[in-house]
């Protein structure tokens, strides 16, 4: 059998080293001689798991003192809801950068809740991001809501942007933990796991303390980011074995470098994808411009701009033959999407590139 390069958009690949960790603590975790999968979360073991995530996060992010910490259930969809839920009741209005699928349909949600203000004209192509002085911000929202990687697009934020002191939300699910961020420039940054950073089933949301206390009464409790934190992520039984796998994971990035280490392999990995693109010719097309194109999610046609289906098929049948998987555009978009999360190595997409050299070649005589 062909070794397997996954290049999954999410769930995505999760780093060797930490499947041996979760292999050999599978059936009997810290000692306890039962797994983690049947230990209650109202034990010692669990709370000492909990805390030792949370302190992880707090180093690799340099987290300010003056936020929590929280894991919750639901994915980023849940979050799409629970932004609003929590936070626009100070004026009843939120401004919403809409620059790809995941931002379109947060701002879709945060309808039900209140006022919602789209920062940009509305679009359905999605190929970069329009500089901050274009953006039509109100002054009186509660929040300002971003997209800080568009996995569907492929659109990247490359900088902060300024919101004039209204709290900035941040959806970082593949992203996160790529490269060092100044935490503190944020009011909310979230992120589902099963991306970047762990498996399904746990989202990570860091919250401002100033924010908390402010959920319309209609709030869920299970997606009150007050009550969450008042009960240190364990009002109910929480995802427990995602939580776990994200921590595992979490703990490899530091142990490999952290931050600075991740970065500087996402710019080497994506250099050579993007690379290999530039210098085909137009063969390969890169739809979103040079200055939003992002590190994490490569999409990009075959053909033509607007590809062409055929050779996609092609490229993708000889791709999974050498166990280059995954490799399929988002539905909404078509084409070919490579990701190259922190998990993926640099000899993998040094394989992935290779495969795109030689399907060039074969079709270029």
């Amino acid at each position: 059998m062909v070794k397997i390069h996954n290049f999954g958009a999410g769930p995505a690949k999760l780093p060797e080293e930490v499947y041996d960790i979760i292999k050999d603590e599978l059936t009997n975790f810290d000692g306890t001689g039962i797994s983690l999968l049947e230990t209650s979360h109202r034990s010692q073991t669990y709370f000492k798991l909990n805390t030792e995530i949370q302190d992880v996060v707090r180093r690799l992010l340099n987290v300010p003192s003056n936020y929590k910490i929280l894991f919750l259930a639901g994915g980023g969809q849940g979050q799409f809801a629970a932004v609003p839920l929590n936070l626009i009741s100070r004026t009843g209005t939120a401004d919403y950068v809409v620059t790809g699928t995941w931002s379109d349909k947060a701002a879709k949600e945060a309808k039900k809740y209140g006022k919602v203000n789209l920062v940009l004209p509305p679009t359905d192509r999605f190929t970069g991001i329009p500089d901050v002085s274009t953006w039509k911000l109100d002054p009186n929202a509660s929040y300002v809501y971003i997209c800080t990687n568009e996995t569907v697009h492929g659109v990247e934020f490359d900088s902060i942007p300024d919101t004039k002191g209204v709290p900035l939300v941040a959806d970082m699910s593949s992203n996160i933990m790529s490269k060092k961020i100044d935490v503190s420039k944020f009011g909310v940054i979230y992120g589902g796991a099963q991306k970047n950073i762990g498996t399904a089933g746990v989202t990570l949301v860091i919250v401002r303390e100033d924010l908390l206390n402010q959920a319309l009464p209609i709030c869920p409790s299970i997606l009150d980011w007050t009550v969450t934190a008042k009960n240190d992520s364990i009002l109910n039984t929480p995802p427990m074995f995602a939580i776990y796998v994200m921590g595992r994971v979490l703990q490899w990035i530091e142990r490999k470098g952290g931050l600075d280490k991740m970065a500087e392999m996402a710019t080497k990995k994506s250099s050579l994808v993007y690379k290999a693109i530039e210098e085909s010719n137009g063969f390969y097309y890169a739809p979103v411009a040079k200055n939003s194109r992002s590190k994490m999610n490569i999409p990009f046609r075959i053909g033509s701009p607007e590809g062409n289906d055929v050779l996609e098929k092609e490229f993708l049948k000889g791709a999974e033959a050498r166990g280059l998987i995954q490799l399929k555009g988002h539905r909404m978009v078509g084409g070919i999407r490579a990701s190259t999360y922190n998990a993926v190595t640099v000899e993998e997409v040094e394989t992935l590139v290779n495969s795109m050299k030689d399907f060039h070649k074969q079709h270029s005589k």
